[in-house]
């Protein structure tokens, strides 16, 4: 498969940042303090994806599913010990290195497009990703529709003034697969993340790689 683009959309958690272990440490204490049962961490594969909120809402007992007030305060007791918390165990996947060193020798812009809250999502870049220029960094943001929903696709379409379907859209769940579809970009799914082929191939990757290096062979 070779195709022409010039742009890379990237997920973040779970595509360029193991990030699991971090998320399900803080929300496991937060559920503790409460007297809430925890989760074991490959539970959290399936929590996360879809920004803080709906993290602490799957993390929760039942019963407190639709307490609006108990959920705004155990949302904030998350966010509170993850910035404490964020960067103890998070590592970049082995080979997301060589991968993002031959993508920017191409030349081809790159852009990150995360659930998690904005300022997370800077830090982890900044942290752990400051070798490689991204052209645009976006997390999860007021006003701003989160994944699926491809406004934040269109957003750096947009700002890059490429057409959409020069982007390719890198991702590790359904919620990525269905944006990149969305927004009118080609969808590749990955294996090393928090989902499985058949998530992706059920929700329209139209390429999965099972290691970083494989994303070259896509590209002309």
């Amino acid at each position: 498969m070779m195709k022409s683009f010039k742009a890379v959309l990237f997920d973040l958690d779970g595509t360029l940042l193991d990030t699991l272990k971090d998320l399900a440490l803080s929300m496991n204490r937060v559920l503790e303090k409460n007297g809430f049962p925890t989760h074991p961490e490959k539970k959290y594969r399936y929590f996360v994806g879809e920004g803080a909120s709906m993290l602490v809402r799957r993390a929760v007992p039942d019963g407190i599913r639709s307490d609006k007030k108990a959920l705004a305060r155990l949302h904030q007791e998350f966010l509170e010990d993850y910035a404490q918390n964020w960067d103890k165990n998070t590592r970049l996947y082995p080979g997301i290195d060589q991968m993002l060193d031959e993508l920017s020798r191409k030349g081809l812009k790159l852009a990150i497009l995360s659930n998690k809250p904005h300022d997370f999502t800077k830090l982890c870049v900044e942290r752990f990703l400051d070798s490689w220029h991204f052209d645009m960094v976006l997390g999860d943001r007021p006003g701003v529709p989160r994944k699926p929903d491809p406004a934040g696709a269109l957003e750096v379409a947009d700002f890059f003034n490429i057409p959409r379907d020069s982007f390719l859209y890198l991702g590790d769940t359904s919620i990525d697969m269905t944006t990149a579809t969305r927004a009118g970009m080609f969808p590749v799914g990955v294996l090393w993340g928090f989902r499985d082929r058949q998530e992706l191939e059920d929700s329209g990757a139209r390429a999965i790689i099972s290691v970083p290096l494989q994303l070259l062979e896509i590209f002309e």
